[in-house]
């Protein structure tokens, strides 16, 4: 991974974490921390 997609990753991995802590419901917050922390787990596998 060259530092460019690196960089971009880390963009959109702030974007999804940003976007879950302004939900206001638990229900929905906990869905998108789940799929942040299960698409990190999918990258880690690749």
């Amino acid at each position: 991974m060259t530092d460019k997609q690196f960089n971009v990753f880390v963009r959109l991995l702030l974007d999804a974490l940003k976007d879950a802590i302004e939900e206001k419901e638990s229900e929905k917050k906990d869905e998108k921390l789940a799929k942040i922390a299960e698409n990190l787990q999918k990258t880690l596998e690749d």
